[in-house]
C-alpha cells in the first residue's frame, strides 16, 4: 500500500493519520514550509487537508506531481467565485450571487438581490472571519480592499442549515452519510447531528447535487457541501474539497469514518456505504481548555488535537451516539453543566433535534 502525504498538518491531517493506521496506511501530514527532501511524496499519494496554500518550494514539487490527487480541484474550489459558476453551470439551486467589482455597485446590488447583502472574500475567510452582513447604510463597514476580491450573495431566510459529506471513488461511485444537521454562531460550528434515518427527499436531493458536482469535476476522496434549508428545498451555500468538521461526528458514530473512507477512496481501496445505526452528536471544543470530567460521561468520545487554547479556536470535539436518543438527550444534559455557558443554546437546541 502506498504512503499518503498529507499537505497541510493540523487537525484534519492528524486524523487522518489516526484513520491509516488501523489499517497499515502510513500517512504523513506535512506543513507547506517543509523542505521538498524532507517528504517523502515522490512513491506516495497525494492529498490535502486544505484548499489554499501560498506557493513554498514544497508546494511548488507537489504541483507538478501526477499522484496528487484532485491537484489542479483545489485551487479552484478555493475561489468561491469559481464555486459559485460551477454551481450555475450544473443548474444547481443557491443563493443569488453577484461579484463585487466597486463601491458604486452598491445601489444596484440591493436592488437585485434584497436588503441584506451577505459579503464573502473570494479566498480565505471562514469560521465567520471575512465575511460581511450588510444593509443599506453600512457598506462603508466594508474594507476598500474587499472590492473586486469578494462575492456578494442574497441574505437567505432559511430555517436550518445541513451539509452532506460524500465520497467519490476514482471507479465515479459515490457513497454518502446522512445528512448533518449543524449549528452555527458567529460563522463557527457550534454542534452537529446526525440521525440514522434523515427525511428521505432532501437527502436524496442533496445526494443528487453532490454527486453532480463531484462527477463534474471527476473529484477522488471526500467532499462536504454546506446547504440552506428553505422550505423543503435545498440551496447550496459552500463546498468543501476535504473531510469536514460537520463529518467528525462519524468517527464514532458510523462504520467507517470520513477520515477513513477519504484514504480508501484516494487509495483505490473498497467504498462501501457506511453504516449508521444511531444518533449521533458532534460538539465543538472553542477556546476551552481539556476538562477530564467529560470522560466520566460513558458515551462521551474526546478529541483532543493538543493545541494551545486561544479565544475563538477549535481545540478538540466531543462526540456522542447511541441507539436510544432518550439517552444521547439526557447525557447532553449531564455535558451541559460541564461546559461554560456559551455552550448552553447549542448543547439545547441539540436535544431538541434528538426529541
Amino acid at each position: 500500500m502506498k504512503p499518503v502525504c498529507v499537505l497541510g498538518n493540523g487537525q484534519l491531517g492528524r486524523m487522518l493519520r489516526q484513520a491509516g493506521e488501523p489499517l497499515g496506511i502510513s500517512v504523513y501530514p506535512i506543513g507547506i514550509d517543509a523542505t521538498p527532501e524532507a517528504v517523502p511524496y515522490q512513491n506516495s499519494v497525494i492529498t490535502a487537508e486544505i484548499e489554499r496554500w501560498s506557493e513554498t518550494a514544497l508546494t511548488r514539487e507537489l504541483a507538478i506531481h501526477n499522484s496528487f490527487v484532485n491537484r489542479d480541484i483545489f485551487p479552484r474550489l478555493a475561489d468561491r467565485l469559481a464555486q459559485k459558476q460551477l454551481i450555475d453551470q450544473l443548474g444547481l439551486p443557491t443563493a443569488p450571487w453577484q461579484l463585487l467589482a466597486n463601491a458604486a455597485e452598491w445601489p444596484q446590488v440591493f436592488s437585485t438581490l434584497g436588503e441584506l447583502a451577505i459579503v464573502k472574500r473570494r479566498v480565505g475567510g471562514y469560521d465567520g472571519r471575512g465575511q460581511w452582513r450588510l444593509r443599506p447604510g453600512q457598506q462603508h463597514a466594508l474594507p476598500t480592499d474587499a472590492y473586486g476580491e469578494c462575492i456578494v450573495e442574497q441574505g437567505i431566510n432559511f430555517c436550518g442549515e445541513v451539509s452532506l459529506v460524500g465520497a467519490r471513488g476514482h471507479d465515479g461511485q459515490s457513497v454518502f452519510y446522512p445528512l448533518t444537521h449543524n449549528l452555527h454562531e458567529d460563522g463557527i460550528l457550534r454542534t452537529s447531528v446526525a440521525l440514522p434515518q434523515p427525511n428521505p427527499a432532501p437527502q436524496q436531493q442533496a445526494e443528487q447535487m453532490l454527486a453532480a458536482i463531484m462527477n463534474a469535476l471527476n473529484y477522488v476522496g471526500v467532499m462536504a457541501m454546506e446547504c440552506f434549508i428553505v422550505g423543503k428545498q435545498l440551496l447550496i451555500n459552500e463546498l468543501a474539497p476535504r473531510v469536514h468538521n460537520s463529518g467528525h461526528w462519524t468517527q464514532n458514530g458510523a462504520s467507517i469514518s470520513q477520515f477513513e473512507l477519504h484514504l480508501r477512496a484516494i487509495l483505490s481501496l473498497p467504498l462501501p456505504k457506511p453504516v449508521v445505526n444511531t444518533p449521533a452528536v458532534m460538539v465543538n471544543l472553542i477556546g476551552t481548555a481539556v476538562n477530564h470530567q467529560w470522560l466520566a460521561l460513558p458515551l462521551v468520545h474526546l478529541h483532543w488535537y493538543k493545541k494551545e487554547v486561544r479565544a475563538g479556536r477549535k481545540v478538540g470535539h466531543l462526540n456522542l451516539n447511541d441507539p436510544d436518543a432518550v439517552a444521547l438527550r439526557q447525557a447532553l444534559q449531564k455535558l451541559a453543566s460541564l461546559l461554560p455557558t456559551e455552550y448552553q443554546s447549542s448543547l439545547a437546541w441539540a436535544q431538541q433535534k434528538l426529541a
